[in-house]
């Protein structure tokens, strides 16, 4: 499907969705977004399973005969095969020592800050949403963990460093734009960011761009019409004679 529209299948909602939308919007890709219908378990159906994505999650991807799964994965091969107009996001153009630093706050992404930040997100947004009820605990652990991982970031953030791996933003940054957006503008935890400089600098720096900005509007979307038909009352329809 050579300069044709690719698709990625999820929620806008979703943060995992919403990091390869903001790299499509980054490279100026076209794209369609096709809803899955979690609440539904629509991620569990055979339609869905059989789009690459053996594990029943989002978001799955597709470009012509080509599909993906994992989000970190499709987002290098948008930026590696679209990305021209974004600029070197993965570091390759920098060599081995660019290329590693992005790949080093990727992986600290993976496995320390979103441990933290998704399960508050979880506890805080999701769950309310869609009828449960947050457990606090859970909450505060989470909360003093993510503390200590930015109180990292800080530090890397230190002395006029824009960004994660450099002076531009790359892959390592915006791969914190979903969850990071939903911390700071769905639960009352929005602090964790504002309360280290540097952090809070870097996050308005990436929250500033045209292509988060973009998307961010797309996932406030959701959730606003997501906590309308939660608080709306039942509709039972009206009895016929």
């Amino acid at each position: 499907m050579a300069g044709g529209v690719v698709k990625v299948y999820g929620p806008a909602a979703s943060p995992f969705v919403a990091t390869v939308l903001v790299c499509l919007e980054e490279a100026g890709a076209a794209y369609e977004l096709v809803p899955v219908d979690m609440a539904a378990r629509e991620n569990t159906e055979p339609h869905h399973l059989a789009r690459s994505q053996p594990f029943g999650k989002i978001p799955a991807f597709q470009d012509g005969d080509l599909t993906l799964f994992e989000s970190r994965a499709i987002s290098r091969y948008v930026l590696r095969k679209y990305g021209g107009a974004a600029g070197d996001m993965l570091g390759e153009g920098g060599g081995l020592e660019a290329a590693a630093t992005v790949d080093v706050w990727l992986e600290v992404e993976a496995r320390q800050y979103e441990p933290a930040v998704a399960q508050i997100v979880r506890q805080c947004v999701i769950l309310p949403t869609i009828g449960g009820a947050r457990d606090q605990r859970v909450v505060d652990e989470h909360v003093a963990r993510l503390r200590e991982v930015l109180r990292a970031y800080d530090a890397r953030l230190g002395g006029g460093r824009a960004y994660l791996a450099g002076d531009g933003a790359t892959l390592a940054d915006l791969a914190h734009v979903g969850f990071t957006h939903m911390l700071v503008a769905c639960t009352e935890y929005a602090a964790l960011v504002e309360e280290r400089d540097n952090v809070r600098a870097w996050w308005e720096r990436l929250a500033a761009r045209p292509a988060v900005r973009k998307v961010a509007k797309l996932m406030d979307a959701f959730w606003a019409r997501e906590r309308e038909t939660a608080s709306a009352p039942p509709d039972h329809g009206s009895a016929a004679d």
